[in-house]
């Protein structure tokens, strides 16, 4: 949902009494907390009954250690100090995560997104029940670490593969089971994936800084502003239209005709049509790497977040975490206001809101700016639904 930041890392190496054994464990570059937690890079010199007992184990150490979460109505502040006299400098709302960088007198220094700052510790939990919290309010994807990926239809190497996945690629895990996860391929198809050929990632929501907030408010203004705007112009035009209006019986069946097989093969949805008609208004601005301003500059996240925002619908800041929350669906089977997705080295780097015909609009470069597109301009690696 914010803007994405480098997450700060630590390595853990110890001994844990993993099922009645003692397993030497190392971890490698496992994230403290933020956008994305990594919970598969380390080895276990262990057979792999005992791995996910482990795995488990090191979840929560980390947890309990780092991670921190805000449990409040609405949000608590974020200040310059620990003080309530310290300036405001950013927002943690309810549920979202924080890293835990130090603790005195009642009052943790954290990492949330873009913000470091200070909270009352009465605010925000920690230990054992943030690690309650985690399991509950994060979003557990596999990301693809082979170059296909074999979804099967049970969780056995003799099951029917139900499709392929390309790597980099990732998967809602709605389920994990010892050495296999249940993956949701699209809206209406579930599988099974080796653990062996995939990394096990966990998203949490973090904080807003002040500015970032400001400039959400604004934006929300103008588009408010230019929504109302381009409500009075199509009612003017309907009416024109309608006084105007000298045609046939037959002239009109045709048309009425051409309008239903239209709405038929562009997979009709009022929600996602009204996405898409809101979003080509903003065509021809510009392009800011990191904004959010549908009218001073977005990149193509930021301008996917800020339309969605205008419907209600809350997403993800970043390109990949968009890509890894609300439902999948097939790319032959795109309707108005999907968000599509193009990769590059196997990694995620773009979105796209689909509009119908096969076309797309995007924030896409600094010297296009906001723009309309056929939707396999670049090669389209996924699409998902939040309407």
């Amino acid at each position: 949902m914010f803007k994405f930041k480098k997450i700060a890392t630590f390595l853990i190496v110890g001994t844990l009494a993993a099922l009645g054994r003692a397993t030497m464990v190392q971890a490698e570059e496992m994230p403290m907390a933020g956008i994305a937690v990594v919970l598969d890079d380390f080895y276990v010199n262990a057979e792999n009954s005992d791995e996910t007992a482990v795995k488990k184990l090191m979840e929560e150490i980390s947890i309990q250690n780092n991670l921190a979460f805000a449990q409040v109505d609405n949000y608590v502040n974020i200040r310059s100090k620990a003080s309530e006299e310290g300036k405001i400098i950013g927002k943690l709302y309810d549920n979202a995560a924080a890293t835990i960088i130090s603790e005195k007198n009642g009052w943790y220094k954290i990492k949330s997104g873009s913000v470091t700052g200070y909270i009352n510790g009465d605010y925000l939990v920690t230990g054992e029940k943030a690690v309650s919290i985690a399991k509950k309010v994060g979003n557990k994807v596999a990301v693809v670490d082979t170059t296909t990926l074999k979804v099967r239809k049970k969780a056995s190497t003799d099951s029917t593969v139900l499709t392929l996945i390309a790597i980099g690629d990732d998967l809602k895990v709605t389920k994990e089971l010892e050495g296999w996860a249940k993956v949701q391929v699209d809206e209406n198809t579930y599988g099974y994936v080796s653990t062996d050929y995939v990394k096990l990632q966990t998203t949490y929501e973090e904080a807003i800084s002040i500015e970032e907030e400001r400039q959400r408010l604004a934006e929300e203004q103008a588009s408010s502003q230019a929504e109302n705007q381009s409500q009075s112009q199509n009612q003017s035009n309907s009416s024109s239209s309608s006084n105007g209006s000298n045609s046939t019986s037959k002239g009109s069946s045709s048309s009425s005709n051409n309008n239903s097989n239209s709405a038929s093969n562009s997979n009709y949805s009022s929600s996602g049509n009204s996405i898409a008609d809101y979003a080509v208004q903003f065509v021809g601005n510009p392009y800011v790497w990191g904004g959010t301003s549908l009218t001073n500059g977005a990149d193509c996240s930021g301008f996917t977040q800020s339309v969605f925002r205008k419907f209600g619908i809350s997403i993800p800041r970043t390109s990949r975490s968009q890509a890894t929350s609300g439902t999948r669906v097939s790319l032959d089977n795109l309707r108005a206001g999907d968000l599509v997705f193009y990769a590059r080295g196997g990694t995620i780097n773009h979105v796209a809101i689909y509009i119908g015909g096969g076309q797309v609009i995007s924030a896409s470069s600094p010297s296009t700016g906001i723009r309309i597109t056929s939707y396999n301009y670049r090669t389209p690696v996924k699409a998902v639904r939040y309407n």
